[in-house]
């Protein structure tokens, strides 16, 4: 790719891109059974952590672009049809690994459990440099998903003056993969669900690295925002319809919050927008996928 072919972006989406492969069960944890019979189907759909931050960014009219690997399989082909329906600029590295897949077994209730393939990939995995540098030219900002090889562009992207956000999703607080995004990132997303301090946890993501405000999601209990010192708890938002899968919840959150940071607002508001997207990804189907409009963003946060 050349810098001509490069359009101005608002917001780089850097890998994240996958398939996953639905399947409605009875409860979570599911008890041990020969078998069960899944009346509602198993489906596949596209859309991983990137593709549904891509796609929140989109619908919220910012220019956004994702990078990643895809394979040449069905898999691919899912994932190119999805970007090209919204509409969202997409470049693919070949990869002949194939493209990433997931199982996702959701309970009534919307809770998740997800399965990842990590075979699709290879260690010495790289983004072509010319690429990346010609995406990080014409982007205003990066996300960057934590999916390999997603790490060693932190450096060029940092090289290249570009705001930067990452989704550490289920992080202990321990592991150093996660670690490297979180001290490299302007603006950091973790899950509440496994740290046994959250506080204390954003504060260390604050005082170690980059990072200009942390937020902690927490489902049900709302999320926690940390800025210049200060921890706020922003409430958690009644959905707009039933609660059907808090698949992509998180992603729907980064992208308004992102949001609302591009457009100038202060942290707290680009929280609330956070916390009306993520609500509103509640009610979307693990099969389906769809987004908050701005229009609708902006009506329901009573801009």
């Amino acid at each position: 790719m050349s810098e001509d072919t490069v359009g101005d972006v608002d917001v780089l989406v850097l890998g994240g891109a996958g398939v996953d492969t639905i399947v409605y069960v009875p409860e979570l944890p599911l008890p041990y059974a020969d078998s069960y019979m899944i009346d509602s189907g198993i489906r596949a759909r596209a859309g991983q952590t990137g593709d549904f931050v891509a796609l929140g960014l989109a619908a919220l009219g910012l220019r956004t672009h994702h990078l990643d690997f895809l394979g040449d399989d069905p898999e691919g082909d899912l994932v190119r049809a999805l970007h090209e329906k919204h509409g969202i600029a997409l470049t693919a590295i070949p990869q002949p690994a194939g493209t990433k897949r997931a199982v996702n077994l959701v309970s009534p209730d919307g809770r998740r459990l997800s399965l990842y393939d990590t075979s699709r990939g290879r260690p010495d995995d790289r983004f072509p440099e010319g690429t990346l540098r010609a995406l990080a030219a014409a982007s205003r900002h990066a996300h960057v998903s934590i999916t390999q090889p997603c790490a060693e562009a932190l450096p060029l992207l940092r090289e290249a003056g570009l705001g930067i956000s990452t989704d550490l999703h289920n992080w202990d607080g321990e592991n150093p993969y996660q670690e490297a995004f979180a001290h490299a990132a302007d603006v950091v997303f973790v899950s509440a669900a496994v740290l046994s301090d959250p506080e204390a946890t954003m504060r260390r993501i604050a005082e170690h690295g980059r990072a200009e405000v942390v937020v902690a999601t927490a489902g049900a209990q709302g999320a926690y925002l940390l800025s210049e010192g200060e921890l706020t708890h922003i409430p958690a938002v009644t959905p707009p319809a039933p609660v059907v899968d808090s698949n992509g919840a998180g992603d729907a959150f980064a992208s308004a919050f992102l949001f609302g940071r591009l457009s100038g607002e202060p942290p707290r508001r680009c929280a609330e927008y956070g916390a009306l997207a993520g609500a509103y990804a509640c009610t979307v189907p693990s099969t389906e996928s769809a987004a908050l409009s701005r229009e609708a963003l902006l009506a329901r946060a009573g801009s």
